[in-house]
Order: structure tokens, then sequence, then C-alpha cells
């Protein structure tokens, strides 16, 4: 069996079990969730540091493949290449720090547990299946507890207003990629129709998809993944949601799930519809622009630190955006990058400002000042944080960003050079100005306390630990990534662009 079934099956497994547990038995509960989080961690970091040495079929390591409903061609499938190894390895841990932190939960731990490991089992899962029917699946099981847990557990005014319009959004995005998905499975002949990416893939390299089925397919998918990642101008529901949701939940979401439509774009779209991602991806490049400078100056005018974040977290989606648009390996390769550092740093962001809300209950920055005194220890990484938001050399973001505006200024010159300009100027203005305001000053603070024990500092840790391995050595992934490109790229030039 392979062990990517146990890393995303444990967190789902240890779901069911605290089913059975009574709800009064509340250490037991938080202890099997740890424990099970914990577990999928390591599995994940053993299947990333062994990765080279497992064998490859079609590509792919870690291969199971158990035929289901073989008369619709469905199966569990799953596998991981140099695209989705970093993200499984950064959700895991995402998970188990989500965990972890969540330990100020009161209200409902059962229920809460129950839906915060069913969303990382889901979207762990979601990441390793080659099969686009558990692929899609997968997704939606993890999607779901997104909406429960801001209503139930969320803060603020606006909870309410956050849930009905996240649920609005993504279940739009949803409904406009399950059309897409499903028009383009009925593109293959029956006798050969399956829902294996593997095969699917390997047909219309060799099969090219009519044009006018071309055109109604990939503006679904498109637009249907690009939803789900908040893609500028349908991007409004992701800041008031995360400042609205339990930090756990935000971690998850706004770290792990949200690199879902990105990643089907990597995986679906741009392999089967090659030809007709070019005649999109120039309006692409123009609103993943929407999202580094709108966002970025709408993050500069906020005075709520969770909504700063949010508006900070979907700017940080527009280079990702660009390096697809792109459509070179350089660019790609900078894109999965970012995908792995942000969640990184999203979930840690957001954790610290989780924290801090607990402390002084409230997220306002002008209640905030002269905290770098009383919390050193999470002032201190959350400094480093916001510096890794700004794109500071040494942290993942970097290298990410870097690859993503070479690889874009051979096509959209003027696109990147205001990227550059939201990136260096924006994001520095906003992430300096909230250092300044929240962690300097002479307020005095006699009743917060800082993260005193290992235990408690831990996660915060295990994640910083993460940005700054792979700000430092990114060829740990994109060595792996170099590997798996020409699957996306099935044109010749691309393929000797990889070798080179």
């Amino acid at each position: 069996m392979s062990p990517l079934t146990y890393i995303f099956g444990l967190p789902l497994v240890t779901a069911l079990l605290i089913v059975l547990i009574p709800r009064s038995y509340k250490v037991v509960i938080r202890g099997m969730a740890l424990l099970g989080s914990f577990i999928a961690m390591c599995g994940a970091i053993c299947v990333f540091v062994n990765f080279n040495h497992a064998p490859v079929v079609d590509g792919f390591r870690y291969v199971q493949k158990i035929p289901w409903v073989e008369s619709l061609g469905i199966s569990y499938h799953v596998g991981v290449d140099g695209i989705n190894i970093g993200l499984i390895l950064m959700g895991a841990i995402v998970s188990f720090a989500a965990v972890c932190i969540s330990h100020h939960i009161r209200t409902r731990e059962k229920e809460f547990y129950i839906l915060l490991l069913i969303m990382s089992g889901g979207i762990l899962g979601a990441f390793a299946s080659l099969d686009m029917f558990f692929l899609y699946f997968l997704h939606e099981l993890a999607l779901v507890p997104t909406f429960i847990m801001i209503g139930v557990w969320g803060r603020g005014e606006n909870k309410n207003y956050a849930t009905f319009q996240i649920t609005l959004y993504l279940s739009l995005g949803a409904l406009l990629l399950l059309i897409g998905l499903i028009a383009l499975y009925l593109q293959m002949p029956v006798d050969v129709r399956t829902f294996d990416i593997v095969e699917m893939t390997r047909y219309f390299k060799a099969n090219s998809i009519a044009t006018n089925a071309q055109h109604l397919i990939f503006p679904l998918l498109l637009f249907g993944f690009g939803i789900l990642v908040s893609l500028w101008p349908f991007h409004t529901w992701a800041p008031l949601g995360y400042a609205s949701a339990p930090p756990a939940t935000a971690m998850i979401h706004a770290g792990v799930l949200k690199k879902f439509g990105l990643y089907g774009l990597i995986r679906i779209a741009l392999p089967m519809m090659h030809s007709e991602a070019q005649n999109w991806m120039t309006l692409l490049s123009w609103l993943c622009l929407g999202n580094i400078l709108y966002c970025g100056l709408v993050a500069m005018r906020q005075r709520d630190l969770n909504m700063l974040i949010g508006n900070s977290s979907v700017a940080h989606m527009g280079f990702a955006f660009l390096g697809i648009a792109s459509l070179n390996v350089i660019g790609v390769t900078g894109t999965i990058l970012i995908m792995v550092a942000h969640g990184l740093l999203a979930a840690l962001t957001f954790a610290l400002s989780g924290y801090v809300a607990n402390q002084i209950n409230s997220t306002k920055i002008s209640d905030m000042g002269g905290l770098l005194k009383a919390m050193p220890y999470i002032g201190a990484v959350m400094i480093m944080a916001m510096l890794a938001g700004c794109g500071l050399p040494g942290f993942a973001s970097f290298p990410g960003e870097a690859l993503v505006l070479f690889g874009s200024w051979s096509q959209f010159q003027l696109i990147t050079g205001l990227a550059i300009w939201g990136a260096l100027v924006i994001a520095g203005v906003y992430m300096l100005r909230a250092i300044r305001n929240i962690w300097h000053g002479d307020r005095d603070w006699m009743e917060v306390s800082d993260a005193k024990s290992l235990w408690r500092k831990m996660p915060y840790a295990l994640l910083l630990a993460g940005l700054i391995i792979f700000g430092c050595f990114p060829r740990l992934l994109t060595d792996n990534i170099k590997q798996s490109l020409p699957a996306v790229f099935p044109s010749q030039t691309m393929v000797a662009q990889i070798q080179k």
C-alpha cells in the first residue's frame, strides 16, 4: 500500500475514531488529533526525503491504483511527482501546526477537531489523487467544514456574512469546475473513457480536443479553479472569510486548500489543453495584476490585522497566477515554489495573529503597540514572517517570486514591471508599517504573556523553519519539479528548456 494512503487516510480515520469518544474526554480527543496529524506529518517528511529513491511508474512515485467503478473509469489512484510532493509535505506540516495551536478552543471541542481533521485529510488526499473524480470529491470534502467552522467558531460581528459570502463564491467556483471536468471527461470516446488523470493526459496529447470544445472547457476550468484561489475580481470572499475564521481553519484554508486551484490548473488544464491555454494567458496576466496591485493597496488601508493578512494573502496569489500565465518552465517552477512558501507563510501569520488576538481580545492594530516587550518570541517570529511576506531573501517566498518575475518578463514586460513595483513598494509599505504599529512603541502590557513552553513555541518554529529551509535551499523543491514539467509542457521547445 502506498504511504500516501496513510498520510491522508490517517487524519480521516482519526476523525472517525473521535466520533466514538464521549465529548467529556477532552484530553483524549485533543491527544488523538495531535497524534494522528503528527504521524501524517512524519509520513509526509519520510516520503519527501526518500522521494528520489522510490520506483517511477508513468512519471510518478509511491503509486497505488485500485479499480473502483470500472464502467465509468473511476479508480483509486494516488502518486506523487515533483509538482505535488512539496504540496503534500507543506499540507501535512500546516495541518499538524493547526491542531497544535487549537488549545484555546473551549466549546464543542469534539466537533472542532473532527472537522479540522476532515479538512486536513481531504486536501492531502486531493493533492495525492491521480483520479479526477477523487481529486474533486476529496477537495469538496475538505471544503465543506470551512463553512461550518466559520459559522460556529468564527470571530467578529461579520462572521455570518463571511460564512454566507464564502459559501456562495466557493460553491460557484466548484460548480463551474465540476461542469468543466465533466465536459472534459466526455471528450474521450466511450470505449476508453476514464477519470484517470495520467491516462487522460496521455490520450489528449495524442488526440487533441476539438477547438470548439476547448473554447468552452478551458474557461470553465480557469475560472472555476481561479475562484477557489481568489483570482481578482472574484476574491472578496477571502479576506473577510479568513478574518472571521478560527485561526486553525484560516491556516488550513489559506495555507493549503487555496492551492488546490493552482494545482488543478497545472495538473489538468495546461497539459490537456495547452494550445487553448495560450489564448487566455494575456487576460490571466492582467487579472493577476489586480491581485497584486489592487489587493496590495487595499491591504495598505487596513486597520485590522487579520484583514491585512487576508488581503496580503490574496495579493500573493497574483504572483502564482503570473507564473502560470508565463507558460514557461521558469515561471511555472516559481509558481510551485510560491504555493509551498505561501502555504507555510499564511499558516504562520494566521496562527500568530490568533495568538495575539487571544491575548489582547482584539485584532485592531490601533489596540496594539509595544507588544514586542511583552511577547518577544511571538513578536520576533511574526516580524520574520512579515519580512518573508515582503519577499525578503532567505525565506522561501523570495526564490519563488524571483523565478515568476524572470519567467514572466519575456512574455509581459509591462505587467512584470508593475508586479515588481507591487512586490517591492506596496508590500513593503504595509508590512513594515504593521511591524512598527504592532510591535514597537512605549505601551506597557502587564496582562499578556508570551509563548513560554517549548510545546507552545514548537508549531510556530516548525512553520518558520520550513520557510527558511526552502528559502536557503530551494533546490530541494526545484530539482524535483524539473523532472515533472515535461508533462505540463508537451512541446519540444519546453522540454529543451527543462533539459538546459
